[in-house]
């Protein structure tokens, strides 16, 4: 609390010296005319620092003084300050029972499923769900790449409940980040874990753990070790409360366990949360590679931004471009070795714990109709799709 009384104090100070400064700039002005020029002077400074991604990036009007006021007025601010004042944020939004809720969500979010677990809701449009193979059909050079619309019409699906730039999605950026990994260092450098540990599929055998998401994390665990990339797997159970599914803590269960994994293994450089996404009962999500059934996959981002709550401060990620470059990367890398076994990359509006590090990838593997022979076909292409990124 009295943190957030320095906080308040220190924005009506900076406040006040705007205006102030403003105030003689245009001594002859009406109250209305320096009124909304304060406004709109302190509204664009605010969103150019912090949407950065949401807003045009003109030529401003200041005047050389103007803007540096305006620079460092805002370089004083603090983050939550701005956002309780300027992105629909107001106490209501702040307290514990919509935090609550706002996590809930996310826990929830990409397998929406009822009070008895039963799946009610698929991640994301289906598309291209019949097998095939072939030669790459996207145009995937740099030239090409940077036309946003193109690039997020073809490689990207945006959830109606978040929102995306040109600035987060800039193809220079984000095929310029390296997603190498040093493998020249001691110790792990992959973990795979599940947040949603109970995920199987349409020939699981119920209580065989081997015939799960987490079987087939070990299978894929198995691979990447074949491959000299040194890989541990946590097998924690994250999504099950007093003996029933409940995947409300599931991602804040998952972080409290992994947290300790990767400060007790400094090598590892790269964290995989492994799922099965849901889909209608009629749909099929398979594809043939090397003459083998095979289950696709989906790369998944979480935006920690909603069109509802504005950029989440609680769930602040700061890593986002990264996750961003390495989905990317891996969307790439899947096309043209694997022409349709990656579906769109699906962008949403929360965390979803990558923010635990910087290549950390959210993959939905198949689904519920897929077999556990397809999945396990999967891991094969996954496993190298990924040594070809990381290696």
């Amino acid at each position: 609390m009295e943190q957030e009384k320095k906080s308040r104090i220190i924005c009506i100070l900076v406040l006040c010296l705007v205006c102030v400064y403003l105030l003689y700039e245009n001594p002859a002005g009406s109250a209305w005319t320096w009124k909304n020029k304060i406004q709109r002077e302190i509204n664009s400074a605010a969103a150019d620092m912090y949407l950065p991604a949401l807003t045009y990036s003109g030529p401003t009007s200041y005047t050389q003084s103007q803007n540096w006021l305006v620079e460092q007025a805002f370089g004083m601010l603090p983050f939550s300050g701005y956002l309780e004042s300027r992105v629909s944020y107001n106490d209501a939004m702040e307290d514990d029972e919509t935090i609550a809720k706002i996590l809930e969500n996310q826990a929830n979010d990409e397998n929406m499923v009822d009070a008895n677990g039963n799946l009610v809701a698929q991640t994301a449009p289906v598309e291209n769900v019949v097998p095939e193979q072939g030669t790459p059909t996207l145009d995937m050079s740099i030239e090409r790449l940077r036309d946003f619309d193109y690039l997020i019409n073809n490689f990207y699906i945006v959830d109606s409940s978040t929102m995306i730039g040109a600035d987060q999605l800039n193809a220079d950026d984000l095929l310029g980040r390296s997603m190498k990994i040093d493998n020249n260092v001691e110790g792990p450098k992959v973990l795979i874990f599940h947040s949603h540990s109970q995920e199987a599929f349409v020939d699981s055998i119920p209580g065989d753990e081997g015939t799960s998401i987490v079987g087939v994390g070990e299978y894929l665990t198995q691979l990447l070790n074949a491959k000299g990339i040194a890989t541990i797997h946590d097998t924690g159970v994250y999504d099950i409360i007093d003996g029933k599914l409940d995947r409300s803590h599931a991602y804040e269960n998952a972080e409290a366990s992994i947290r300790p994994i990767l400060e007790a293994n400094p090598s590892i450089q790269v964290v995989i949360d492994l799922h099965r996404d849901g889909v209608a009962d009629d749909v099929h999500l398979v594809t043939e590679i090397g003459g083998k059934p095979t289950a696709k996959i989906m790369y998944f981002n979480g935006l920690s931004r909603t069109r509802t709550n504005g950029d989440i401060a609680y769930l602040y990620n700061p890593y986002i471009q990264d996750n961003l470059a390495f989905s990317l990367q891996m969307q790439i890398a899947s096309e043209t070795m694997y022409p349709g076994f990656a579906r769109r990359i699906y962008l949403r509006g929360y965390r979803y714990n990558l923010h635990l590090m910087p290549k950390s990838l959210l993959i939905e593997a198949g689904a519920q109709t897929n077999t556990v022979e397809e999945m396990r076909n999967a891991m094969e292409v996954l496993a190298e799709t990924l040594y070809h990124v990381i290696i």
